[in-house]
């Protein structure tokens, strides 16, 4: 789980740079990361894992384009926000997937991982500093954690409809349709650096993405929600290798929250 959530802002690192350095549309972005993470997916996993049948399942339908428009929101807002301050915003994302697990999923109530998921989000405030005014891109960034939450939660609830390759080819194939009317027309002038920053994202997302479905397969949602804030610590650190965003101290604390939050989840795995 946490590789997985490393990887995932490792692909949105590519897109931010896609869209700062290059001027590339978010749609074209999220596009080209579910059509090239498909194609690529297709041609490694078992062939009993290739399940066309699985996009006509409204479930499947359903789970794909929630992360298909989180993932388009997070790309608009990493526009004009650091991606430190967007994956803050976006971290209303575990709390509504522990929400919707206990509530949907009947999974149990846990006040300890309760305790963990409020010490993740007061890790978060510190980062990402309350206060400092809902800008459109952090919007963006929020509604982005609304749709991941819901995904999240999803996903824990067909653990068992199919394989963890059947389910994410399903949910690349099903992106990359609903995407193509609005990505292709942004397609951008071919360039070397652009078609490798397109790789490097969609490689990134593909594996992330696949790792959280075999996590999901093995430990309740509620379990993962506090794991998934180590995606704000891969972010962070991204920031400051990729982009020179040097955390202050306030944040620096959060982050530590953070690694606490997560490292109480991990020991608690047993329960």
């Amino acid at each position: 789980m946490v590789l997985a959530m490393s990887l995932i802002p490792f692909g949105d690192t590519a897109g931010k740079l896609m869209s700062g350095s290059h001027g590339v549309e978010p749609f074209f972005i999220a596009w080209s990361r579910f059509a090239v993470g498909a194609a690529l997916l297709v041609l490694v996993i078992p062939h009993r894992d290739r399940q066309f049948a699985l996009l006509l399942d409204w479930r499947m339908v359903l789970r794909a384009l929630l992360i298909a428009c989180g993932i388009v929101s997070i790309l608009t807002a990493l526009e004009t926000e650091t991606i430190a301050n967007v994956y803050g915003a976006f971290f209303v994302g575990p709390a509504v997937s522990y929400a919707l697990s206990v509530w949907l999923l009947k999974e149990p109530l846990d006040p300890p991982r309760v305790g963990l998921l409020l010490a993740g989000l007061a890790g978060v405030f510190l980062v990402v500093k309350p206060g400092f005014g809902m800008t459109p891109g952090l919007g963006f960034a929020v509604l982005a954690g609304l749709f991941y939450g819901g995904y999240l939660a999803a996903s824990r609830w067909l653990r068992d409809a199919a394989s963890p390759g059947a389910m994410l080819l399903s949910q690349l194939i099903i992106g990359a349709v609903v995407l193509a009317p609005f990505g292709i027309p942004s397609l951008p002038a071919f360039s070397g650096a652009i078609a490798g920053l397109v790789l490097w994202s969609a490689l990134a997302s593909m594996a992330g993405n696949l790792l959280l479905v075999f996590a999901y397969r093995l430990r309740p949602a509620s379990h993962m929600a506090p794991l998934i804030y180590f995606q704000l610590v891969a972010a962070t650190v991204y920031g400051v290798l990729f982009f020179d965003s040097w955390p202050d101290m306030l944040a620096l604390t959060g982050l530590g929250i953070l690694l606490v939050s997560g490292i109480g989840s991990m020991a608690m795995r047993g329960r």
